[in-house]
């Protein structure tokens, strides 16, 4: 994959996700609700954040959560864009910065935008060839993880071993452990966290 000047590394987002465990995934009535929730899991320490299309106005929002961001290590953080299903969806997310784009199932005409500007793309898949297929190219997200729960994708870690993995969907907070126990990568949480900007910290601040 090529790697410019704007370019995230694949290597950095595994990096980032495996430290974090948890990926927020963001899907708010309007801009302002976005902005606000993708500056609280950054105060709290949060570094992977994932918006989505869903949200009207969602590269403003993007672009507008990226200004003046730093992690608690003075790195910016990593915003991607998920529920990207078209090629048009992915150059605009590409255009207004997102650092990665996720999809929820296979989508040939997203993987050929990223792959042309050199942008990590998570590819979303349910069946084993699906999720095999994506994960030969980078991170495969499981959607919908919770069809399946951890012990599927503990079935998928058994022949995929070296499979970076993503369940997504349906999956409450108190279940992520599970997930990670049965060797996902990071878990997807569309819902659930905490407002409270102590709980928030508990979740993200103390990742290690």
């Amino acid at each position: 994959m090529p790697e410019g000047p704007e370019t995230t590394p694949p290597a950095a987002l595994l990096a980032a996700l495996r430290t974090q465990r948890l990926l927020p995934v963001l899907r708010s009535p309007d801009v302002a609700a976005a902005v606000t929730a993708v500056t609280a899991l950054l105060d709290a320490g949060c570094r992977v954040v994932e918006l989505t299309t869903s949200t009207p106005g969602w590269e403003r929002a993007l672009t507008a959560s990226r200004h003046g961001h730093r992690t608690g290590d003075g790195a910016a953080p990593l915003l991607g864009v998920g529920t990207v299903t078209t090629a048009a969806q992915a150059a605009a997310a590409i255009g207004a910065g997102a650092d990665f784009l996720v999809s929820p199932h296979p989508a040939p005409a997203v993987r050929e935008e990223a792959a042309r500007h050199g942008t990590v793309f998570v590819e979303g898949g349910f069946t084993p060839a699906e999720v095999a297929d994506a994960a030969g190219r980078g991170p495969a997200k499981i959607f919908p993880a919770h069809v399946g729960g951890p012990r599927f994708v503990g079935s998928l870690r058994a022949v995929l071993p070296h499979a970076a993995l993503i369940p997504t969907g349906g999956i409450a907070i108190e279940e992520a452990p599970a997930y990670l126990a049965a060797g996902a990568l990071a878990v997807g949480i569309g819902s659930g966290l905490p407002e409270e900007p102590a709980a928030l910290a508990r979740l993200f601040g103390g990742a290690r």
